[in-house]
């Protein structure tokens, strides 16, 4: 509830500006001068906040344990194996352990979704195209 409220206050006040003050509810504190980006993604985190997801922030940068990996592209972890087995994701080993770029994680999550949405618009082109 307080999430979808601060959101709703929030959201509207952010433009393109370069960075937008908040001030906080302490009358002696100074108001907080933070990145329009930032202000940007905090709406996002408050949204998903007010759908009762969770929120986990991950830097661009950061490589995921095979299990993390598998748990973004909901699969389990021997078929993401199979999957880095296979070259459809990069990744390197450390050790005897694999690390998977989150950004190559991502991609491949995105070109699978693509898949699935071209797949779904054929199989309603092909129902309208037989009248169901």
């Amino acid at each position: 509830m307080l999430a979808k409220q601060t959101k709703n206050i929030l959201a509207p006040r952010i433009g393109q500006e370069a960075s937008i003050d908040l001030q906080t509810i302490l009358a002696a504190q100074p108001s907080v001068r933070i990145p329009a980006a930032a202000a940007r993604l905090l709406v996002q985190i408050l949204d998903e906040m007010s759908r009762g997801n969770a929120v986990k922030i991950v830097p661009v940068h950061a490589e995921l344990t095979t299990q993390e990996a598998a748990d973004l592209l909901n699969v389990s972890r021997p078929t993401l194996i199979q999957m880095l087995d296979q070259g459809l994701i990069s990744y390197r080993k450390v050790g005897t352990h694999r690390r998977i770029p989150f950004v190559k994680a991502m991609e491949y999550k995105k070109n699978l979704e693509s898949q699935r949405y071209a797949t779904l618009a054929e199989l309603v082109a092909y129902d309208q195209e037989i009248g169901l």
